[in-house]
């Protein structure tokens, strides 16, 4: 059985992440870890990353409510 890092991983979940107690212990390790970005997933989208993908896909002039890029919010 592998033992749990429990003063390590609420060291994480308390104070780095600055979840309340209910809410840390109603994670699962999992949802922990993709908090924590130790998932081993994609990076998180940078601002560079972004700005390529508008110039990739710009929005249409016209389109949406208010013709801004904001979603006609």
């Amino acid at each position: 059985m592998t033992r749990i890092a429990w003063p390590g991983l609420m060291l994480l979940g308390l104070v780095e992440l600055r979840l309340a107690p209910a809410v840390f212990w109603e994670l699962t390790p999992a949802e922990l870890m993709l908090m924590a970005g130790l998932a081993g997933g994609r990076p998180a989208l940078t601002r560079a990353g972004l700005a390529g993908l508008q110039a990739r896909f710009p929005d249409k002039p016209g389109a949406g409510g208010s013709g801004g890029t904001d979603g006609g919010i």
